[in-house]
């Protein structure tokens, strides 16, 4: 079986803060992060945390707030691997499935995901340990519920396994 790591994408405190960046029930995806979080932890399985560069509210949420010693990765692009030591970091803990949980399903998770697939890596998405937000194309409104299912059936057609976190514990 290929070694496996938690990858936390963004749970920042921007997503939680009234105002445009507010997320879709950023409360709900973070329990479920806090949960699967938990899991590796107890399992002393690798835990890597991306916190995007943010001028402001960018802190990584108390829900699932780093131990000293598990890695961190600061990333200034929706990609966790771009500009980063992610791939390198992988490689040299012989990782080869990622876990991935984390905000916003529309930006930093899909992009990262897709990116898995250059790199070789196995990837599951805990679809309801993530969230977007509602989004506008021209003069069309699209809820963030839409916004999420439509990236998880996109993700799981052939970069991911899309399961919810029940079926993943």
């Amino acid at each position: 079986m290929n070694k496996e790591a938690l990858l936390l994408i963004d749970i920042q405190n921007i997503y939680f803060t009234p105002g445009t960046m507010l997320l879709h029930k950023p409360e709900d995806a973070a329990k479920k992060s806090a949960m699967l979080l938990k899991r590796f932890r107890t399992e002393g399985k690798n835990v890597i945390h991306v916190q995007h560069n943010f001028a402001e509210c960018f802190g990584i949420h108390s829900l699932v707030k780093p131990y000293d010693g598990e890695k961190i990765i600061h990333k200034d692009y929706p990609s966790c691997f771009l500009g980063t030591d992610l791939h390198e970091y992988l490689q040299e803990n012989s990782i080869k499935h990622l876990i991935v949980a984390g905000m916003m399903s529309h930006m930093c998770i899909d992009t990262t995901v897709r990116a898995c697939q250059d790199y070789g890596y196995e990837v599951t998405v805990i679809e309801d340990a993530c969230t977007t937000m509602a989004l506008k194309y021209g003069k069309k409104k699209i809820d963030a519920e839409t916004v999420h299912a439509v990236y998880m059936a996109s993700l799981d057609d052939g970069f991911a396994n899309v399961m919810k976190l029940e079926d993943y514990l």
